[in-house]
Order: C-alpha cells, then structure tokens, then sequence
C-alpha cells in the first residue's frame, strides 16, 4: 500500500509571506509582486532585496545593497588557491559546491541566527557570480578575472566569464533569468535548504545542502538536458518522430512537466520571449515545434512547459557554457534559499517528517546455522 502524499506533495510545511504559486492559473508571485512584472521593471539587487526583506527598497536602500554587494564580490586567496587544486574533470556544480563548503571554514562562525544568514547570504550572494565565472575559467586553463565594483550583478557575472562588458540587451536578459530563478516557493532544494537549518547548523552547511538538492537531474540539471534533446532533434520535420519514440521508451520530454503547475510556468514564457529575440532560430523553431506536441498530447495529463525548458536557449545566445546552467540557477535562488532559511528561523522548529511503514513487523530472528 503507498502513501498518499508519496514524495511530500501536497503537504503544507510551514506558512510563509515570500512566494506564492497558483498552480491552477499559472501564476507566481514574489512576495505579491507577479513575476510577469518584475523582471521587467525591477532587477537582480532589488529582487533580492524584497525577498529578504519583505518590500521594495527605497532609492537609498537600494544603492547601499548594491554597494554592499559589489565591495564584497573578491574571493579569499585560499579560495582561489582551492579553485586550482580541484580536479579539471569534475563538473562546476560539483566545484561550486565544495567551494562554498570550504568558504564556511574560512568564515569561522557556526551558529545561525537571522542575523546570521543576512550577513552571510549577503557575502555569498555577492561572491556566487565571482565563484561559477572563474572555476569555469579555471578549469579550462583562462586566467581569473577580477570583478568589477561599477558594474550589476548580472553585468559582471558576464564580464568575469567572457573578458568583456556585455551589450545592455544581454545585461538585461542575464539579469531576467536571474530573478526568475531567484525564488520558487518549496522546491526540493529550499526544502533541503530549511530542513539543514532547522537542526541549527551553520548557513554554510545549508546552502551547500541546497546546491547538491539542485545538482540533480530531476531539479537543476533539467536545463541541460532540455537544450541536449532540441539539439538531438535538429530540426523541425524531425520533431514528432523524436517525439513520439521518447513517449514510446518511457522516456521523459525534458522541460515539460511540474509537481506544482498543472499549466503553462509563467517563467517558461518570459523565457520564451527571450529566446524568440535573442536565441538561435533553428533551435527556436525546433523547440516550438516539440512545444506543441506536448501541449496536444500531453496537456490533458498536466504536462506542460516548465521554466528549464526554454532557458538553455536564453543561456546558449548569452554565450554560457552548458555545464554552467546549473550554477546560474543556483547564483539566481541563493536569494530564495537565503531569504526562506532567515524566514523559518523566526520561529524554527525542527523538521523531522514522519515515514509510512508498510512492512512486517514480529518476525522471528533465525540463527545463522539455520538459514539454509
């Protein structure tokens, strides 16, 4: 016998004021705001910003969270040190995570408070863009690119991976994909994030919980492989055949499908549109063209597309390696793990689920002698 809630869905953890999902309409809102407006009109900082805090900063407050995050950008030298020594072969979430592990050492303060995880989500949020530029340069032989203090976040995240300043259209399509990855309620890492936290270990320990939820295939790594299969289909006309015989494998159509949505994600269309503008239009057209056979044939079932599945395209046209996408998805939601952790220490108490049971109980123990 199998148990209802079978992977926690449907189960309601806790309350909270940060985000919320209309699975049904197809609409997502930080902390009120609907995210078909935010990446729009607001931007990475102040995206972060509100999610911490809880509301739109005023001109002053913004800059000086803009200041304080680009004075701490620089990563220590046994960082950098560490970034060397990592073996070439191991994939940049595989480096990230064991380099943020290794910066909670240098930090030396394990508790966690509030408090805390401001100060410290602050540092880390600030040196994220600095960490997957440069182990990804490091680890193909280029040399470290210092960031610069003038620049945003986004544009100096681009600037540290390429050696260039980036055009204001590539600046501001880095920037949307980083506040429409910069939150999305409890997801598999946010939950890891919380459940770390709430035993009262350190910030660092739950970040560097969260990174490896997201390392997964099923989580993060979806980006990846959504643009793998466009490219394996190569072309339009081949599309319903590709289609059909990855239905007929049982095998899954990457990018389309959630736990939450039973529609269209409202990223996945902001997505879209970017990479309708910027992307390459062979891939494009083979990614709408696999778009509307899963909405025929699969959207009486609830599958539909998800934010992964246009945004390899968007990463692809910013020039991003494909082993990256994982790390920009965790650079963009260290604001909603950050700002999720602060949230449920106000009041924490530790989670500790409970598990089914559905087998037998009683049985008799057999000596080893007599097992046959």
């Amino acid at each position: 016998m199998g148990c209802e809630e079978e992977g926690l869905e449907g189960v309601y953890l806790d309350t909270s004021s940060i985000c919320y999902i209309d699975e049904k309409r197809g609409e997502l809102y930080y902390r009120g705001y609907d995210i078909t407006e935010l990446p729009e009109k607001s931007s990475y900082e102040e995206v972060t910003y509100l999610l911490w805090y809880g509301m739109l900063p005023k001109m002053r407050e913004l800059e000086d969270f803009r200041n304080k995050l680009a004075e701490q950008r620089d990563l220590p030298e046994e960082v950098l040190e560490l970034m060397e020594m990592l073996p070439k072969r191991v994939h940049p979430m595989g480096a990230l995570r064991t380099l943020v592990s290794y910066m909670g050492n240098l930090d030396g303060e394990p508790s966690v408070s509030q408090e805390d995880v401001y100060r410290k989500g602050l540092s880390i949020t600030a040196k994220m863009p600095t960490l997957v530029a440069n182990l990804w340069r490091v680890k193909n032989g280029m040399d470290y690119i210092e960031p610069k203090e003038k620049l945003s976040h986004s544009a100096n995240f681009l600037y540290m991976l390429h050696g260039e300043e980036p055009s204001p259209q590539v600046e501001k399509a880095m920037d949307v994909a980083l506040i429409l990855y910069a939150e999305h309620e409890i997801n598999a890492s946010a939950f890891t994030v919380m459940t770390v936290g709430s035993t009262l270990s350190d910030y660092y320990s739950a970040v560097v919980a969260g990174i490896g939820a997201l390392k997964g295939p099923l989580h993060g790594g979806a980006v990846e492989k959504a643009l793998n299969q466009f490219m394996e289909i190569g072309s339009p006309e081949n599309a319903e055949r590709w289609f059909f015989e990855t239905l007929k494998a049982g095998k899954r159509v990457m990018g389309a499908g959630h736990r939450v949505y039973k529609t269209y994600d409202p990223r996945a269309r902001i997505f879209k549109r970017y990479a309708s503008e910027l992307g390459d239009p062979k891939l494009f057209a083979v990614a709408e063209s696999l778009e509307r056979l899963i909405e025929t044939h699969l959207a009486k079932k609830g599958v539909h597309i998800n934010v992964d599945y246009w945004a390899g395209i968007v990463f692809r046209a910013l020039d991003i390696p494909p082993e990256l996408y994982t790390t920009v998805f965790a650079m963009g939601r260290i604001a909603g793990w950050t700002a999720h952790l602060a949230e449920y220490l106000s009041h924490n108490r530790l989670i500790r689920p409970r598990l089914k049971y559905v087998g037998k109980i009683g049985k008799r123990y057999v000596p080893i002698e007599e097992r046959g």
